[in-house]
């Protein structure tokens, strides 16, 4: 199988059978929901997993910044982490210690407690690979965001622009190959710092949307790129979208890296953008509460009817969206080392 996600058709087969039935549970698995959701005592408990195997550098730290994102998403807030930390046998007792390190001040920063995990030395691997478990609570249903809450006729708002993770991945992996294209040695510091400005954390953005306009759905760009984003949207809530690409802000160094290496920026690793559904009457209000906080928005598009498709509207005309079978960084990644580039 190729790296990345699960096809979404195997994905949907494996998730019809989730164990033992339990009426507690609220939100269970399904195709673009990130994260789980159940009931105790009165109370919901906001459960998300997630591991950083793309990333070399900071990998602790992105581990707490992603499963953090999605737990913000379902309306919550993050509370508690457990990482889970494979080491490399080629580590020694420094490595190890910057790792906790950047988990244990990653969480600090978001005002998250670490209340348990597991760690070891594995065979096998060449890189540190950090799994975490995030949680979150909330007061009440009324409270909880889904990705298959948009609705028909929802606007699409997009936070940050695109593509931050992938970009700044690109820049650390690949700074020979992006030299030998001719990039200026300063644009690819300038990637490579995209993971501290603009950064990969979304959880002031999804607070500040959640606590100014009625927001149907919250789901943060992540594997896929955008365009994987809005079609897991758009599958969770069973609808279709107008995506307007020439409206979605390509960040200016992700637009020089993707150029020089042959990837579609819609199709790169971009968390530290969010993808908001609410009314159209609310996206003015939504954008004035992210410029509140420094976070620059932008209405890039509409949830429509199922039936009406899913399209992609750039300065060539409209086209249907296309499909991302697996994230452009993985395809690259593994071209490079296949020799095919």
């Amino acid at each position: 199988m190729k790296p990345g996600k699960l096809p979404p058709e195997l994905l949907a087969e494996l998730l019809t059978d989730v164990g033992a039935p339990d009426s507690r549970v609220v939100v269970g698995p399904a195709v673009g929901e990130d994260c789980a959701v159940v009931e105790i005592g009165g109370r919901l408990l906001v459960a998300k997993s997630d591991p950083i195997t793309f990333a070399t550098e900071r990998v602790g730290w992105y581990a707490v910044q992603v499963n953090a994102n999605d737990v913000a998403c379902s309306g919550a807030e993050p509370r508690w982490f457990l990482p889970t930390v494979l080491i490399p046998v080629n580590f020694e007792a420094d490595d190890v210690r910057q790792l906790f390190g950047e988990i244990s001040n990653a969480c600090r920063e978001l005002g998250v407690a670490i209340i348990g995990g597991h760690s070891e030395v594995t065979l096998g691997i060449d890189r540190p690979i950090v799994a975490g478990t995030m949680l979150g609570d909330l007061a009440d249903r009324g409270q909880m965001i889904t990705t298959s809450g948009a609705r028909d006729g929802d606007s699409i708002v997009l936070t940050t622009g695109i593509a931050i993770e992938g970009t700044a991945i690109l820049a650390g992996e690949c700074e020979q190959d992006l030299r030998a294209a001719g990039l200026d040695p300063a644009t690819i510091e300038r990637a490579a710092g995209y993971v501290s400005q603009p950064g990969i954390n979304v959880v002031a953005a999804a607070r500040a949307l959640r606590e100014s306009v009625e927001v149907h759905s919250l789901h943060d760009v992540t594997e896929g790129g955008v365009v994987t984003a809005l079609r897991e949207i758009a599958a969770a809530s069973d609808l279709g979208v107008v995506f307007e690409a020439e409206s979605t802000p390509v960040l200016p160094e992700c637009e020089e890296i993707c150029s020089a290496l042959g990837i579609d920026p819609l199709g790169l690793l971009g968390s530290g953008a969010l993808l908001a559904t609410m009314p159209s009457i609310d996206a003015p209000r939504a954008l004035r509460a992210l410029d509140r906080i420094g976070v620059t928005g932008w209405e890039i598009g509409q949830m429509i009817e199922k039936e009406l498709g899913m399209w992609l509207i750039d300065r060539y005309g409209e086209h249907e969206m296309p499909v991302f079978e697996r994230d452009e960084l993985a395809r690259y990644l593994e071209s490079r080392a296949d020799g095919h580039l």
